[in-house]
């Protein structure tokens, strides 16, 4: 599925609404280069998942990870881009991840550990400075269909 984001606002309900569709299991791979969206996404799906709007959503690219507490149970947020290599996601809780809900940002680093079923979102630049073209792949176009954006 590709979907054309015309701004920033447009790439907040995204994650709100992909949000309301996950459940313990479900992956996200966030794909996109600096600037794309990645972050902006990521907080909204936070908050919409936390029911806090004003949740402090800081990119865990130093930590690598943060979790957070959701009605829907833990949410494991990886920023993967200082990862040294796959094997260290042993120190990072991911096999618990695996069975919460897991946003990846740089998800190639990860190779083949990602989970099987995963949503692979990548984030690219649209026509203008604030349009994305986002792309979805990994969900059925019936699950997708209830994104309502």
């Amino acid at each position: 599925m590709r979907l054309f984001l015309k701004n920033q606002s447009e790439t907040e309900a995204l994650g709100i609404s992909l949000a309301a569709l996950c459940v313990p299991g479900d992956c996200i791979a966030l794909n996109g280069s600096y600037g794309m969206g990645k972050s902006t996404f990521a907080r909204a799906f936070l908050r919409a998942l936390t029911g806090d709007a004003a949740l402090d959503v800081p990119s865990p690219s130093f930590p690598i990870l943060l979790t957070y507490d959701t009605p829907r149970g833990p949410v494991f947020h990886y920023d993967l881009w200082r990862l040294e290599g796959p094997d260290a996601l042993d120190e990072l809780d991911w096999d618990a991840a695996c069975e919460g809900i897991m946003l990846v940002e740089w998800p190639e680093r990860a190779e083949d550990l990602l989970p099987d079923g995963a949503l692979h979102l990548t984030l690219e630049q649209g026509g203008t400075d604030d349009e994305r073209e986002v792309s979805l792949v990994g969900w059925s176009d019936a699950r997708l269909m209830g994104l309502g954006v």
